[in-house]
């Protein structure tokens, strides 16, 4: 049995009403690493009520849990609260920003098509609902589902865009600050997936001016993925942006 199902069985054996307790004993926090495996067998089996109620809790693990479970509501036929999840993407807490990533890879587990839908939409969003959109779309098994991979390419080259488009001053906003994170991995995911359209893709924003946009191939550049994908593009892509 492993970790999750561990948790699951613990969590079925006991009363609803002793769950926070059991979540925050073993939350993780504080400390570097939240309980992963614990937020997933939470929403994989908490009462919807429960959910929607721990996603606007004060607690930053149980608003994440509920936060992450919402995906679950989601394919259980509760579209409408894709627009909560939209809103948990400009949450203060970065950990309940994890959360509606986390919340958007279980639609895709279920639906891709779901998936592709709401990330298009949330591509034309602010800085942190793009943010969500690219973290929950560029995870490896995801992007095996057919189409994936490339609608992944399209979002991240569309977000990439609304980053090269702002203004100076703009850029210096926190929320700025953290799509260029994510933009600074979430490339690399997708391109591992999908090498060819994907070195294509990174090779035109190499000739970008951009120094943001830069800094952003950079940082996918040293990502071992994307050498192992194709190493003679990557070491080629690497002096284009030096």
């Amino acid at each position: 049995m492993g970790v999750r199902q561990e948790h699951l069985a613990a969590l079925q054996a006991l009363a609803v009403e002793r769950w926070e307790d059991y979540l925050g004993e073993r939350s993780g926090l504080p400390g570097p690493r939240a309980n992963l495996e614990l937020l997933a067998a939470a929403g994989d089996v908490a009462p919807a009520a429960t959910l929607l109620r721990w996603s606007a809790a004060d607690d930053e693990y149980l608003a994440c849990v509920g936060t992450a479970g919402i995906g679950r509501l989601v394919l259980e036929g509760r579209p409408a609260l894709v627009a909560d999840l939209r809103r948990r993407a400009e949450d203060g807490r970065w950990r309940v920003r994890e959360g509606v990533a986390m919340a958007l890879q279980r639609i895709g587990d279920g639906d891709p098509g779901l998936l592709r839908a709401v990330t298009s939409d949330w591509a034309a969003g602010p800085p942190l609902v793009q943010r969500a959109a690219v973290a929950g779309l560029c995870e490896p098994r995801l992007l095996r589902a057919p189409g994936t991979a490339d609608h992944a390419l399209a979002v991240l080259d569309r977000v990439t865009a609304s980053l090269a488009a702002l203004v100076a001053d703009r850029r210096r906003d926190p929320d700025v600050r953290v799509l260029r994170q994510g933009l600074g991995y979430c490339w690399s995911v997708a391109v591992a997936a999908a090498p060819g359209p994907g070195f294509d893709a990174l090779e035109r924003w190499a000739a970008s001016p951009d120094r943001d946009v830069r800094w952003v191939l950079r940082e996918n550049l040293r990502k071992a993925r994307l050498l192992r994908a194709d190493a003679d593009r990557t070491a080629a892509l690497a002096v284009a942006v030096t």
